[in-house]
This record gives structure tokens, sequence and C-alpha cells, in this order.
């Protein structure tokens, strides 16, 4: 190991290898990458202990720093959630790969044959805080889409995230493939994240996961492309014609279930003339515990400028009534980070006004908004939610880690 103390040394040597890498995954084949997977899902069950020890280590770190009881949760592992990046990691190798897909295929007057298809981006950097599973996650989409990773997980998660990528790295001798297709920055130090920004020669794609600070550093710094996940600014809409056991049901998962995560509900929009249904959702949320920055609502406490466009990830929830869905929809593009925003209604004019005219990654009609998830979505997990409209957009899997190549065909064929 390079000296620690010597980041850009270090990154450059990171880099070179995650490249050389990169070109061995691009051809070797889906079944490889497959039984790598399968091997690291094993590796982690058999762990189990190792894990527990490591995060325990990491939940320390974290009580010494002060962290909130929903980022502590956020860190946490436990066996149940042991054995879901385990299946995560199963489900992702299952999926149908990617790489070498036909995604168009036409002929041309001309006598040529053309074909476009997917292949690997090369080298993707993902830089995230405190969610420990972001390590299994990230690493086995970019191996299933033929792309080395270099993973560069928050300093509160470092020894979970270390015990983890000793499985993957397992899973990767097992199947025969390259130890530095999947490598972690092995220090909490920033600066490595600076170096990670600037490495256009070696990183094809930064792909940052974690709140407004980190996100917003990458966004000015960084040289290499970057998949943006901004905060998750998510809104529950409940319009006039709201079921009422369906608005308390789905707002009280939506915001208690995890609040820690970039899914869980932080603004609550009433329709004015479901202000009654407002307020027993609002009572109710408060009976759970949550603290409602109420305007209009009997709340917890009043709202204020500053809760409007607020990322609590705690269980704190602003609420508002609003005039009709014009003003619910004029709040959130105002106020909303364009991650994932939902409608509560039986009017199914409305819902399709609501998911037409807004332009969120991810709208939901009378569903949860925990589900803004790629497990959820059925692609096994996913690096991160992107809120950006240039390439991948929404929950991205292994098949958004592609680019596409064309094959071009002919017998001959010269052009007049």
């Amino acid at each position: 190991m390079k000296d620690l103390d010597n980041i850009p040394e270090l990154m450059a040597g990171i880099g070179a290898r995650a490249r050389e890498a990169a070109q061995v995954l691009a051809y070797s084949s889906a079944e490889s990458r497959a039984a790598a997977l399968n091997a690291a899902a094993d590796a982690i069950d058999a762990a189990e202990a190792d894990l527990l020890a490591a995060n325990a280590l990491d939940l320390d770190y974290g009580r010494e720093k002060g962290l909130s009881g929903a980022m502590m949760d956020r860190l946490l592992l436990n066996p149940e959630r042991i054995a879901g990046m385990a299946d995560g990691l199963r489900a992702v190798a299952a999926q149908t790969d990617p790489v070498g897909e036909v995604v168009a295929a036409w002929d041309m007057p001309s006598g040529l044959h053309i074909e476009r298809v997917r292949t690997p981006l090369g080298v993707v950097g993902v830089i995230y805080e405190s969610r420990p599973n972001v390590t299994a996650d990230a690493g086995a989409l970019c191996l299933k889409s033929g792309n080395a990773v270099i993973l560069r997980g928050g300093s509160e998660s470092f020894h979970s995230s270390r015990a983890i990528h000793d499985c993957l790295v397992a899973g990767l001798r097992v199947a025969g493939l390259p130890e530095a297709a999947i490598q972690l920055v092995p220090t909490r130090d920033r600066a490595a994240v600076s170096e990670m920004l600037t490495m256009t020669e070696t990183i094809d794609v930064i792909v940052p996961r974690g709140g407004k600070g980190l996100v917003g550093l990458v966004q000015r710094e960084a040289r290499v492309p970057v998949f943006a996940h901004l905060e998750g600014i998510v809104h529950v809409y409940l319009d006039a014609a709201a079921d009422r056991q369906k608005s308390l049901d789905v707002v009280l998962n939506a915001k208690t279930r995890r609040t820690g995560i970039c899914g869980a509900a932080e603004c609550l929009l009433v329709h004015r003339d479901a202000l009654s249904l407002g307020q027993e959702v609002v009572e109710a949320l408060i009976a759970a515990g949550v603290e409602v920055h109420a305007e209009g609502l009997n709340g917890s406490v009043p709202a204020t400028q500053a809760d409007w466009g607020m990322e609590y990830l705690d269980m704190k929830i602003a609420a508002k009534v609003v005039e009709d869905i014009d003003e619910a929809m004029d709040h959130i593009r105002r106020y909303g980070s364009s991650h994932t925003e939902c409608i509560l209604t039986e009017d199914a004019h409305a819902a399709a006004r609501f998911m037409d005219e807004l332009d969120s990654a991810i709208l939901m009609h009378n569903a949860s908004t925990q589900f803004a998830d790629g497990g959820e979505f059925g692609m096994g997990a996913e690096i991160g939610i992107a809120t950006g409209k240039m390439h991948a957009r929404g929950p991205v899997g292994a098949t958004e880690l592609t680019s596409v190549k064309y094959r071009v065909i002919g017998d001959g064929t010269v052009r007049a």
C-alpha cells in the first residue's frame, strides 16, 4: 500500500489499477460477473459477525460525533440489513446482463446494417456518506455493468465499508476477475475526494450520494462528469379527492418508516378543501412522534420560511395548506429538489396533471415515497437517484451505468 500521507500518489495508483481492470471487465463474460456477485453474497452471509463488529466501531464513532438518531439509523447494520445486502447482490446477479444488449438495429438503403449496443462506461467513482450498504450496492451494480469502481465511503462508515469491501473482493477472486475492479479508498482524508474529482484520465463519471454539502462540493469542483444525486426534498400533496385511509397510511409510512433515507417525505401540502382530513393526518403524525412545522394547520410548531425546501432526515415534517393543485405544484417547483413527489387522490384527472406537469425524477400516485428505491423498482439495488437530466435520471441501476456504441456492418459497401 502506498503511503497514505501522499494522497495524490495513492489516488493515482488506485486510478491506474481501476483503468486496467475496466479493460478486462469490458470483455468479461456475464457468467463470470454474476459468479463474482453470488460469491460475494455468500461471503457477506459468512462474515456477519465480522460485519457487526466493524459496524460497532462505526456506531461508537458516530456517537462521539453526535450524529442524530436518523443518521445513526443510516449507519446501523444488523442481521436483517446484512441479509438484505446479500440478497441484493444475488438479485443484481440474476438480472439480465446489460453489456452487449442490442438497443436498436436497422438497415439503411446504402446496404449498411447498424446496431446500437450497450457498453460499459469504464471507471465509476462513487462518493457517499454514512450508509455502509452503498458499498455493496455500488460495487455490485458497477460490476454487473462491466465497470470498475472506486468507492470513497463516509468517515462514519469507514470500518463497515472495509469489511463489506473485503467480501466483494473475495467474490472477484472466486470468479477470477481482477481484484482492482472494486477498490475502496483506504483513508478518511477528504483530500482523496478532491483528487477523485480531477482524475479525468482514469475516472469516467462521478456519482455523489450524500447530503447537500457533499453534492454541492462535487458539482462545484468536479472536472469529471457527474451523475447528480441531490437531497431528497420530497413532497406529498393531499388533494381534495384524497381517500382518508390511504392518506393516513401513505403519509405515516412516507415520513416515519425510515426518516434518514432520501425518499422520506419532508413536506405535506394539503388542499384547502381537504383541511379536515389534513388536520387528521397531522394529528396522526404528531401521535407517531413527528414534529410538524405547520402553516394553516394545527401542528407542533408554526412553520417558518426556512421549513420550505428543508431536508430534515428526522422525525420532522413541514405542512402547509394550499388553495389547489396549481399552488401545490408551484410550491414543489419552487422548493423541491426534483427527487420524488406524491399525490394522494381518487381524481384521475388531478393525478394525471400532477404526474404530467411536474418534472421530478419520480412521481407517485397513492403510494409511499419510501418506494423511491432502485431495489423496489426491480433493479436489485441502486447506486443513487439521479436528479439531473443528462444520461441517467431516477434510480441508477446497472443499465444506467452503460453507454452505447454503434456496430456498422457492410459488405464491401462504399459511399457514393
